[in-house]
Order: structure tokens, then C-alpha cells, then sequence
């Protein structure tokens, strides 16, 4: 490889690690208006105990095919001060768990792919913005299609 060439790796890798932190805070921003004490009394639900945390990781891994999205989300629910880092450290612990029981489920010939869904939920998150009841759902959606659109494109 040229000089060229590791300078547009090195673009690349930069702007995908802007979108990937602007979809981020959209989303945790988002939640953080949506959602309130009605998001935070069903995390606190999910995470009671470490093995709760777990299998909630195990779970949400399972359910979006990848352990960096479940880590992501996480940290942004720990962001928007939806979690602690004691309930984070639990459903981190459980997305590697996850990431397991995934690679067995698809060895046994099963595939979803998410990328299906990421740009349909892109534009259906825009047009929610424009709407004034479902705005705050509207910025959920599009921080988190852009979340994924980052991970998994």
C-alpha cells in the first residue's frame, strides 16, 4: 500500500468513528427525553442481580447478532444515566456470552441479517422527527439505525 491509500484507511476509519459517537448521543439524548423513570424502572428490572444483567446481555446480543452493538447501547444507557456501571459491567459480561450462543445458533444454518432493517428505520426515524408527538421516538430510531448503519455496513 502507498501513503495514499493508508490516508483514506485512516479517513475512513475516523469518520466512522464520528458517526459511530453522533448516533450514540443521538440515541442516549433521545432516551434520555422519551423514556424517563418508565426506561429506567424496566432496566433496573432487567439488571437486578449480575445474572439478570447477564442474561439480558446474552439476550440483546442474541436478538442484534453482535456484542459491539449490545456494548454500545450500554454504554449509552450508562450515558444517559439509565444504568450504573455495576448493571453495565453485568450486561457487558452477558453480551460475551451472547456473542457465543450466536455463533452456535448460526452454525446451525440460521441467518438474520440487520442491515435489511437499518435503512428503513433510518427513514422512517427521519420522518418521525418531523412529527411533533413522536419526535423524541423519531431521534431514537435514527441514532440507533445509525448506530447499527456504522457497525454493521
Amino acid at each position: 500500500m502507498d501513503t495514499s491509500n493508508y490516508l483514506v484507511f485512516g479517513f475512513k476509519i475516523a469518520g466512522s468513528l464520528a458517526l459511530l459517537i453522533y448516533g450514540m448521543k443521538i440515541m442516549s439524548e433521545a432516551l434520555q427525553k422519551m423514556a424517563g423513570p418508565q426506561l429506567r424502572h424496566v432496566l433496573a428490572a432487567m439488571t437486578t442481580n449480575r445474572f439478570t444483567g447477564m442474561l439480558t446481555g446474552a439476550f440483546i446480543t442474541c436478538a442484534v447478532q453482535s456484542s459491539s452493538a449490545t456494548t454500545v447501547m450500554t454504554v449509552s444507557f450508562v450515558n444517559a444515566g439509565l444504568l450504573t456501571l455495576a448493571q453495565a459491567i453485568s450486561v457487558i459480561m452477558g453480551a460475551n456470552i451472547g456473542t457465543t450462543l450466536t455463533a452456535w445458533i448460526m452454525s446451525l444454518g440460521y441467518s438474520i441479517d440487520l442491515t435489511d432493517f437499518v435503512f428503513p428505520a433510518f427513514l422512517v426515524g427521519i420522518a418521525l422527527i418531523y412529527s411533533r408527538r413522536h419526535r423524541y421516538k423519531g431521534d431514537f430510531l435514527f441514532g440507533i439505525s445509525f448506530l447499527f448503519s456504522v457497525l454493521f455496513c
